[in-house]
């Protein structure tokens, strides 16, 4: 929670500028030359010649005019960057650094803002990349680790979700999803069935977190309670899940 900062925090500091005064948090450094122009900086009152308190202002004009970024640019990019990396079972440190990186541009211009709400999150999603081991099976042979596809299907209306292996593990479960706020649920997995066959009710502490950090027809990116970073795209927007 914010902390109200005392008054005499923001008093104003005269200085004289005899000598060039480097501003450590822009770079920049005014030279005195008619002490009588002021200028207001970070709550500090400068003393700057007209042309120093003009440059001044300039050194903001590349932040203001900065091209905002396009989600299908950034996009594109993601999905270029993820291609070549199995899902994430051959990132790199360096590549996970990348990728998270190009996700939370997307995440920062995330137009869908309480996307529980919305319909956009309804279907079946397929697994393009993800950070976490567990999934990937990074520890085992690369022949023993889930070579098919892996989809993760959400209804917003009855809060369902079910996580699908395919090959060569078939295996699935089901979860109830728990509202914490506008973007992040809780979720209690209540049922596990292996080769897709056997059912076996989930241990009580089979639980994790969800927050959806941008979402739009075609793309979806996660974050889990542990930190892991989830990519999927859209591949069934009629399907159910079993209640």
């Amino acid at each position: 929670m914010a902390m109200a900062m005392p008054t005499s925090s923001f008093m104003a500091i005269t200085q004289r500028l005899d000598r060039p005064l480097p501003l450590s948090r822009t770079g920049l450094h005014f030279q005195r030359t008619h002490p009588e122009k002021e200028a207001s900086w970070g709550g500090q009152v400068l003393r700057l010649p007209a042309a120093d308190r003009w440059r001044l202002g300039v050194s903001f004009f590349p932040s203001i005019m900065r091209k905002k970024e396009k989600p299908e640019e950034i996009k594109k990019e993601l999905l270029e960057a993820i291609a070549p990396l199995d899902r994430g079972a051959e990132a790199s440190d360096e590549d996970k650094d990348r990728i998270d990186q190009i996700a939370r541009r997307l995440e920062a211009v995330n137009s869908v803002k309480e996307p529980f709400k919305t319909k956009l999150l309804d279907g079946k999603w397929e697994l393009i990349y993800t950070t976490s081991q567990s999934i990937l099976a990074t520890k085992r042979p690369k022949i023993l680790r889930p070579n098919g596809k892996i989809y993760q299907s959400i209804n917003v209306d009855t809060l369902r979700a079910q996580n699908m292996e395919t090959w060569p593990y078939f295996n699935q479960v089901t979860a109830d999803l728990v509202p914490l706020n506008v973007r992040r649920v809780a979720v209690k997995f209540d049922t596990f069935k292996i080769l897709g066959l056997i059912p076996i009710k989930a241990p009580g502490r089979a639980r994790g977190e969800l927050e959806i950090t941008y979402v739009d027809e075609e793309l979806r990116v996660s974050r889990g309670d542990k930190g892991n970073l989830f990519v999927l795209k859209m591949a069934d927007k009629s399907y159910r899940v079993p209640t």
